[in-house]
């Protein structure tokens, strides 16, 4: 409560001239309560700074948005080539949505597909229009044929050159793409805010120093027709370098150049519960691997878990038995964290 100060009682005596010590004594007592006002109200309003910190707020907060950021200059951008992707990217803009995110949506798909539901298990068209409808999302139909990554391992790479349609997206200053099978913590519009760069990545940290690669799994990018077409010609037989995939090309592009961004925020993977050395994230040899603490740090987190499949394909319980993390004496906050990212994910996938 803001003291309450009672004027002196009238006196017919003459007062002495104010010195200048006491005028500066009772200005700077005026400044300190100014301050103490200003300082209770940040505390205390809805958008304080604290509310800022990643554990501390569940939706965007309004002071992020500096009420000024045209959010209309920006967007996320997915892609889905198959239907088990293109629910994971719903799943993305589900998350984007309640987390309050302010950025434009797109959602780019093979032109075969359609939004008319046909029947009860037209599962594409229902995806579709749930992202069109609910979310908010701009679908953008596309000829993928022509960006078909022929060399792919998998399912999950098998159309990753597809990604370089975010450079022909230019009514936007920024994109951030996301690879769909990740979990949003916590809201990351705060990247649109970055300075200005053409590209900014992460290192993949799990094979760092050794290999000095960026992760596609993350990429900040600006949209330019020149990048595009830049990219698009790489993918062409008689330019492609060794049947290099879509991540691979963009090393080439901009491995030495791209913005690094920091991987404890955005880089965090599911594996990183079940191995024992975790130098590699950490950054350092000293600082010692608090499970809780990573998840509190991150905003997402990315299913890279090798032996382990995806987590929309149910595991073998011998696999499981075997390969899933381990309790030290009694500590299981590994095992529960791993488990609870899992399970987390395959409830909001039904």
């Amino acid at each position: 409560m803001i003291p309450r100060f009672s004027p002196p009682p009238h006196s017919h005596k003459p007062t002495s001239r104010p010195t200048s010590r006491s005028i500066l004594f009772r200005q700077s007592r005026y400044t300190y309560l100014a301050l103490l006002l200003v300082l209770s109200y940040l505390l205390f309003r809805g958008d304080s700074p604290l509310s800022l910190l990643p554990h501390r707020a569940h939706r965007q907060s309004t002071s992020l948005h500096y009420n000024h950021v045209n959010w209309s200059r920006y967007a996320y951008f997915q892609y889905a080539t198959s239907t088990a992707y293109l629910c994971n990217s719903v799943m993305i803009f589900e998350a984007l949505n309640r987390l309050g995110s302010k950025a434009d949506r797109i959602l780019m798909y093979p032109a075969q597909w359609d939004t008319q539901i046909e029947s009860q298990s037209d599962r594409d068209s229902q995806l579709l229009v749930k992202a069109r409808d609910w979310y908010n999302v701009r679908l953008v139909p596309v000829d993928i044929s022509v960006t078909h990554d022929k060399d792919a391992q998998d399912d999950q790479h098998e159309e990753s050159s597809v990604k370089f349609a975010a450079w022909n997206t230019a009514r936007y200053e920024r994109v951030l793409y996301l690879a769909s099978d990740t979990t949003i913590l916590k809201p990351v519009d705060e990247l649109f805010l970055l300075p200005s760069t053409p590209v900014a990545m992460m290192r993949e940290h799990w094979n760092f120093p050794g290999k000095k690669a960026l992760t596609s799994r993350l990429i900040l990018l600006q949209p330019s027709d020149e990048e595009f077409e830049r990219l698009s010609t790489s993918l062409r037989p008689n330019v492609r370098q060794n049947g290099d995939n879509g991540t691979q090309i963009l090393n080439r592009f901009y491995g030495d150049t791209a913005l690094i961004l920091p991987h404890h925020a955005y880089g965090l993977l599911s594996s990183e519960f079940r191995i024992d050395d975790h130098r590699n994230y950490i950054g350092n040899t000293y600082d010692l691997w608090d499970p809780e603490k990573a998840v509190r740090e991150a905003s997402l987190v990315h299913f890279i878990d090798e032996p382990f499949p995806k987590p929309w394909v149910m595991w073998h319980h011998l696999l499981l038995a075997e390969k899933h993390p381990q309790c030290k004496e009694e500590d299981c906050r590994n095992k529960d964290t791993w488990m609870s990212l899992y399970d987390d994910f395959r409830k909001r996938r039904k």
